[in-house]
């Protein structure tokens, strides 16, 4: 259920909203990995948003030519990339 409008939401009833792996149809974005910014950003998505996604955490080579973590967050509503990315205070800016 959405907190501001109060609306059910179908895949939260049904326990499809968060997708096992990342689906190709879905909007990608990658932020820095913290401990525990996975969970924080999941309860935001669940309060915030309302279409599915995928949090999972992936490889990235950096400018370094090192091996990193990041978190990959898929949204499978395009406008919901943009929403999150301004809006969520759990990523990392740097």
């Amino acid at each position: 259920m959405l907190q501001k409008t109060g609306e059910p939401n179908p895949h939260n009833f049904f326990g499809t909203r968060r997708t096992k792996k990342c689906l190709p149809h879905f909007k990608i974005i990658e932020i820095k990995f913290d401990y525990s910014v996975e969970e924080k950003v999941s309860r935001w998505i669940y309060n915030n948003l309302k279409s599915r996604f995928f949090i999972g955490k992936v490889l990235v080579n950096t400018e370094e030519k090192r091996a990193e973590y990041a978190i990959k967050i898929g949204f499978e509503d395009p406008k919901e990339v943009t929403i999150f990315s301004l809006s969520c205070p759990h990523i990392l800016r740097s």
